[in-house]
């Protein structure tokens, strides 16, 4: 089979006519009909149903397409992933991180590359700190930003700061006007948190255990809007990254800062230890690593 056929294959059964894919084709009538007509040679079964002058694709040429849109996928992958080999200013950078870090993080970083890159684009992939993890150790992630650090030595980390993180609560809660609270005072309160397999769940986990404290939490969510709104609901407080400046105020909470020493989270960079980047990826990882550890000027 031509890769070239199967494209045109898959416009055939999007448009169902072939005058119409032709001439989006820009070509012949008659030459789309016989490389359609090769295919189903090749395969031994009609590919479409005829009728009324329109096609409809019947369960054989479903299982094609189904297929034939995967290997053009994968085609195109290659391509841009030969494009970056061959020359690092170009190409697709597959990027992972944590949704709380899209907000502050990565519009940044990116801006800054594209700066001195324009021609690099990027796929991003936002997702919970096991999902993009395994993205790195599967390959199919360049590069990802997560917290806390990840156990194993199958991955190279790089610390870029850290976060620092507050409770939030509602704001009729007798906490909220406080300047600050440790974490041993919470003990009886009801918690809004993260599923298990989010990075700043774990963290959080691990400082209420420094405190002595098994946090009983009510309503788990996957993602940080959703906290935020449960807490504003009055139904717990929750253990978040402390406000940035400029961050929008939220109506129905109050930001209350937490006094224990260890209320952060390391934010780092990763990248798998083995295998050969390509030259795209190491130069944008040696960018990162530049940028955040310049001395201050």
């Amino acid at each position: 089979m031509e890769i070239r056929e199967l494209g045109w294959f898959t416009l055939l059964a999007e448009r169902e006519h072939v005058t119409e894919a032709a001439e989006h084709l820009n070509v012949a009538q008659s030459t789309l009909s016989r490389a359609v007509a090769r295919l189903e040679r090749r395969l031994g079964v009609p590919l479409f149903d005829r009728a009324h002058n329109r096609l409809r694709l019947n369960e054989y040429g479903e299982i094609l397409r189904a297929h034939a849109l995967r290997a053009l996928s994968e085609i195109s992958a290659a391509e841009q992933r030969i494009a970056a080999l061959a020359d690092p200013g170009r190409g697709t950078l597959s990027v992972g991180f944590l949704h709380s870090f899209g907000g502050w993080l990565l519009p940044g970083l990116l801006a800054g590359y594209r700066a001195e890159s324009p021609g690099v684009a990027f796929r991003l992939s936002g997702g919970a700190a096991d999902t993009v993890v395994d993205g790195v150790r599967a390959g199919s992630l360049d590069v990802a930003f997560t917290s806390p650090r990840p156990a194993g030595d199958d991955l190279l980390w790089t610390e870029l700061g850290d976060e620092r993180l507050g409770l939030l609560v509602p704001e009729a809660h007798p906490l909220a006007e406080r300047e600050s609270v440790a974490v041993e005072e919470l003990a009886q309160e009801q918690f809004v948190a993260l599923e298990r397999l989010y990075g700043l769940r774990q963290v959080a986990d691990r400082l209420c255990a420094a405190a002595g404290v098994l946090p009983r939490v009510v309503m788990e969510a996957t993602e940080l809007v959703t906290v935020r709104s449960l807490v504003a609901a009055g139904l717990g407080v929750a253990i978040v990254p402390a406000p940035r400046p400029g961050d929008a105020v939220l109506p129905g909470v109050r930001d209350v800062a937490i006094a224990d020493r260890g209320a952060s989270r390391a934010v780092g960079m990763i990248v798998a230890a083995h295998g050969t980047p390509t030259p795209a990826a190491r130069r944008f990882r040696e960018f990162v690593r530049a940028r955040h550890t310049e001395p201050p000027s």
